[in-house]
């Protein structure tokens, strides 16, 4: 709606996944770096956890698009509510062994363990992927760690990442968790973006999105956006969005704090946010101070 007013030529605060727009904010490019490292020595079992709208899912794309491009075979699976009979078999179907993941039970472990030694002579690492693994049920929890059981004398024949919500850490937390949780060799916490990682985040998305006509948000709306979404990338998006659309509705050339206000006066935010939100948004503030 508004791209043209804007002379935009992509929809700059989407919310679906699109790799395009990768920023290399620190906390996000210290995560991909960790991940890249550990999965080239062989590390077994990686965790990330970050807040709801921490941009787990996006830094999960990018990954994939990074392995594609090395000796790695990658299975993704971005929906884990799945049986412990089920996990098995959808990673057989990833790795596009349709005719083992008929199989079950011992006789499937069996010939995907074969399968799995044949990838890795032709010196290729096999990654399993789970997104939003904070919804897997316990047993499947479980049923995920006999797979990291799979190994040669030398190698893992699986290496394992979890991308989840904070719920993880107190899934993985129970006692009848602890050999899982013994097994994740690294961990990264998905830390928000702070004021000028959230400046920087909004220009990258509108230079993707084909901005060259000079600021397009003022420094008040950017350190209000910043204030209102706690630095969470999907809030920012939501909050960017709005207000371009406010400042579109109005025939303003840029937007200013009174279009971010009016966009988080739409915007059900979660409890914490608004509460932040009201305390301060609004007060006065240097330009790049740090909330």
């Amino acid at each position: 709606m508004y791209q043209y007013y804007f002379h935009l030529k992509l929809a700059p605060f989407a919310l679906t996944p699109d790799t395009r727009f990768f920023c290399e904010a620190p906390p996000h490019l210290e995560a991909l770096t960790m991940l890249m490292v550990c999965l080239k020595q062989g590390e077994g079992f990686i965790k990330i956890v970050g807040e709801v709208g921490s941009g787990k899912t996006l830094l999960c794309r990018q990954l994939l698009n990074e392995l594609a491009q090395g000796d790695f075979v990658t299975a993704y699976i971005p929906n884990p509510m799945l049986s412990a009979s089920e996990l098995p078999q959808l990673l057989a179907n990833e790795l596009g062994l349709q005719e083992i993941a008929l199989l079950q039970g011992q006789a499937l472990l069996t010939s995907l363990t074969a399968q799995l030694i044949h990838i890795n002579q032709q010196h290729k690492t096999v990654v399993l992927i789970i997104d939003e693994a904070q919804a897997m049920p316990v047993e499947t929890l479980e049923a995920l760690r006999l797979l990291s059981n799979l190994e040669t004398e030398t190698h893992k024949l699986l290496q394992i990442i979890l991308f989840g919500q904070p719920e993880l850490d107190e899934k993985l937390a129970a006692y009848g968790l602890r050999p899982l949780q013994q097994r994740i060799t690294f961990s990264y916490y998905l830390k928000p973006f702070n004021v000028l990682q959230t400046r920087a985040y909004i220009q990258h998305r509108l230079i993707i999105a084909g901005h060259t006509y000079g600021p397009l948000f003022t420094d008040k709306a950017l350190n209000a956006i910043h204030h209102a979404s706690g630095g969470l990338p999907r809030v920012i998006n939501i909050l960017a969005h709005k207000a371009l659309l406010v400042a579109y509705g109005k025939g303003l050339t840029q937007v200013n704090r009174a279009c971010v206000k009016q966009a988080l006066n739409d915007t059900p935010l979660r409890p914490w946010l608004r509460r932040r939100s009201l305390l301060g948004i609004f007060t006065k503030r240097k330009p790049y101070e740090s909330y």
